[in-house]
């Protein structure tokens, strides 16, 4: 069993990352829990903070249920290390699975994310996992995590600017509410575009063996 933990309390994200997963895990079982003590959004340092402590709550139950895998739904790894550091199974962020999907891609990659707030944090993520050389930017789009839905030609706009202007082979969506961007990204774009959700329930399975 894959378990998907959205650490925000925005219940339809938690729903919109499941129907996503369901058909790529198959027949893996999956399922996804919203943090409902967790901020409605997690946009920048305090809301990540703040987020931790009912994730960490899920992760165990999560691991006592008997997960095969966990899968951090939120694009910032949002208590990823902390969560690695205390389960036997593997966790994996949806940001940490997006990067190295499009590593393995080949050529640079650029993100195209929601506010500027979260910028340093996505940049930190990257060098963390020694990726630094392989991006040429970091976008912000300017639309908030939840009007994603509602903007999403803005956010198709940075993801052009980012093919046309950043030398790139791939774009990353840098949110967990664009799971729903990838196919309209493509009509946009001739380069390869990465969703985290669909990358980590891939490395998932592949870890489930």
């Amino acid at each position: 069993m894959i378990v998907i933990i959205n650490p925000n309390s925005t219940e339809a994200m938690t729903q919109a990352m499941l129907e996503t997963a369901k058909p790529l895990a198959d027949p893996i079982p999956v399922e996804a829990w919203t943090s409902h003590d967790g901020p409605p959004a997690i946009q920048g340092p305090k809301d990540g903070a703040a987020a931790v402590p009912p994730l960490m709550t899920l992760v165990a139950k999560a691991e006592d249920k008997g997960a095969q895998a966990i899968i951090i739904g939120c694009f910032d790894d949002t208590g990823l290390q902390e969560a690695q550091a205390n389960t036997t199974c593997p966790v994996i962020g949806i940001g940490q699975a997006a990067y190295h999907m499009a590593a393995m891609l080949g050529g640079r990659f650029s993100v195209v994310t929601t506010l500027a707030v979260s910028t340093p944090i996505l940049e930190a993520n990257i060098k963390r996992y020694g990726l630094s050389d392989r991006v040429s930017k970091v976008r912000a789009s300017g639309v908030p995590v939840l009007e994603v839905d509602k903007a999403e030609a803005k956010i198709l706009s940075e993801i052009k600017l980012a093919a046309t202007q950043d030398a790139i082979s791939t774009v990353v969506l840098g949110c967990a509410g664009m799971v729903d961007l990838p196919q309209k990204a493509r009509a946009v774009t001739p380069v390869h575009v990465i969703d985290g959700v669909r990358a980590a329930v891939c490395m998932a399975r592949g870890l489930i063996g």
